[in-house]
């Protein structure tokens, strides 16, 4: 940009949820992706759901990825109207009775999950200790509560290398893997 003095949009995709390895920092560097749309003029594109197998790092439905980075284009650099392409990004955690209420961006509409259960959450108390979330959506908004954590702190979605939700904006786009924490990770158990 700097470069050539112009504002050039940055449309990226998010790596897939794939068998990394120990020691590797799929989730961070998920984590990281999504950090960097603060930036003016750039998005990013979560492909999430568009793997057959954590084993294989290359999604094979490639023609959905490139309809989603065209969304992008479409709407945010030749400004068309009524396009969905921005997935649904966590934005707040409310402690409520024994549960979070989540609120998420992205979500016109409201939300939706592929399935009878919805995956992929985790919570924790003030001390780290994380466990699976039941989870229940109620428009845009979404209910997670454990039995095995009294008073939940802390949520994640999607936070590791091999995790694929199931939660999408009801536009169909997933959403976007997040924590609400900011512990250290432990790097070998992703």
């Amino acid at each position: 940009r700097e470069k050539w003095k112009k504002n050039f949009p940055f449309y990226y995709v998010q790596i897939a949820p794939f068998k990394y390895g120990n020691n590797n920092v799929g989730a961070l560097l998920q984590e990281q992706q999504t950090k960097f749309m603060s930036h003016p003029n750039v998005g990013m594109v979560v492909i999430t759901d568009l793997v057959d197998s954590v084993t294989n790092i290359h999604p094979s439905h490639k023609q959905e990825v490139g309809y989603r980075l065209a969304g992008w284009a479409l709407a945010e650099t030749y400004h068309q109207q009524g396009i969905v392409y921005k997935s649904p990004q966590f934005k707040s955690a409310e402690r409520k009775n024994g549960t979070l209420v989540l609120d998420f961006d992205n979500v016109p509409n409201g939300l939706m999950s592929k399935g009878k259960t919805i995956t992929g959450f985790y919570v924790s108390g003030e001390k780290e200790g994380w466990y699976p979330a039941e989870a229940s959506i109620e428009k845009n908004k979404i209910v997670v509560k454990s039995k095995d954590v009294k008073d939940p702190a802390f949520v994640r979605f999607g936070f590791g290398n091999t995790i694929i939700g199931n939660v999408f904006s009801t536009g169909g786009l997933p959403l976007c893997p997040f924590r609400s924490d900011n512990w250290a990770v432990d790097q070998s158990k992703l």
